[in-house]
């Protein structure tokens, strides 16, 4: 009996000592808890007050060099090669010939508008006697003029001429051989030869939007290249496209290459320099912008009334260890966190000091 009445004093000295535990546990959790909010009430940087800076603001990008105009010249409709009047490397003038196709079918249709051609002339003069109707006058006078369209249409699709000047920097076929109009280039397009306008040239450069305002048509551009170093090219801008890509928020500048002495080639690697004047801007320095890891984002941090507010840039020209920094959610007056930045979350308590 004195074994089984010992059982429930040996459960609630467990208990007891289960509950203490478990209420220490808890305390210490709440009061690292506690400290932890304490860490984190007040965290203590420097800021500097933003203020608007004039600027001569120069952009710049990478790109690669194209032709001014490129095409792939292939005849209307398949058939046999005759001839083909030039190689690749080959320079041509607008209006020379590329290659002849078969004109077997040509001949036969001019054979044929030379007879419709008579029988016109014919109908003509027996029209003016009324000795024909003026109905199969009409008939004869359409048949004609189909064949004569038709004949024009084969004379301009089986020589084939070059659109303008340039370099023929492709051919795919040989004297002779058949062309189908499958795919014959490495695009997958069909040609029998492919002429580039390569005098001048062009470079298309996808700018960020916030530039659009200050883009204009005839803007000049300086552009250098890797192969030829410490030369100068010219360029202008020609077009400018009158949409923004809402995925990039950047928008396509054509810009036109004078290519001095054929030096550069479609292909190269090349920067473009814009230069858009003076501009007032906020400058900062390069250490308070931050990088959100594993992105291209960019952000600061401004003091808003004492707490840290996050704010995402782009980072446009640097100097030295100063950056201009593009937000529209910056102003002057801004007073933007400059150390201790690296510590912050948004919405943190900041301690201004000196």
């Amino acid at each position: 009996m004195k074994y089984f009445k010992a059982i429930p004093v040996i459960l609630i000295s467990v208990l007891l000592v289960t509950s203490c535990s478990s209420k220490k546990s808890n305390q210490t959790e709440k009061d690292s808890s506690t400290e932890t909010a304490t860490e984190r009430s007040t965290i203590p940087v420097k800021v500097m007050i933003l203020a608007k800076t004039k600027i001569a603001r120069t952009i710049d990008y990478t790109a690669t060099i194209l032709p001014f105009e490129e095409v792939n010249v292939a005849p209307s409709s398949p058939g046999r090669i005759d001839k083909i009047y030039v190689e690749v490397g080959d320079r041509v003038n607008k209006g020379d010939n590329l290659f002849l196709m078969d004109r077997t079918q040509l001949y036969a249709q001019k054979v044929q508008l030379a007879s419709l051609e008579k029988d016109l002339s014919r109908l003509d003069t027996l029209l003016m006697t009324g000795s024909v109707k003026q109905q199969q006058y009409d008939q004869a006078k359409t048949q004609y003029e189909v064949t004569k369209t038709n004949v024009d249409f084969m004379e301009q699709n089986t020589l084939m001429q070059a659109p303008f000047s340039g370099v023929v920097t492709g051919k795919y076929f040989e004297n002779g051989e058949m062309y189908s109009g499958a795919p014959s280039t490495a695009s997958g397009k069909s040609a029998v030869v492919t002429v580039m306008q390569i005098n001048p040239l062009k470079i298309n450069l996808a700018v960020t939007e916030q530039y659009y305002p200050l883009i204009k048509n005839g803007m000049r551009a300086k552009i250098t290249t890797d192969v030829y170093e410490g030369e100068e090219f010219t360029g202008r801008v020609f077009r400018i496209a009158p949409t923004i890509n809402p995925v990039t928020r950047t928008f396509i500048t054509e810009i036109e290459l004078s290519n001095r002495n054929d030096m550069l080639k479609p292909g190269m690697f090349a920067r473009v320099f814009l230069d858009l004047g003076e501009v007032e801007t906020f400058v900062a320095p390069a250490s308070a912008v931050l990088t959100q890891e594993g992105t291209n984002i960019r952000y600061v941090f401004i003091n808003d009334n004492g707490n840290a507010r996050r704010i995402e840039v782009l980072p446009g020209k640097r100097f030295d260890d100063q950056l201009e920094l593009i937000s529209a959610d910056i102003h002057e007056g801004s007073m933007l966190v400059v150390d201790g930045q690296s510590r912050l979350i948004n919405g943190d308590k900041l301690d201004v000091v000196k």
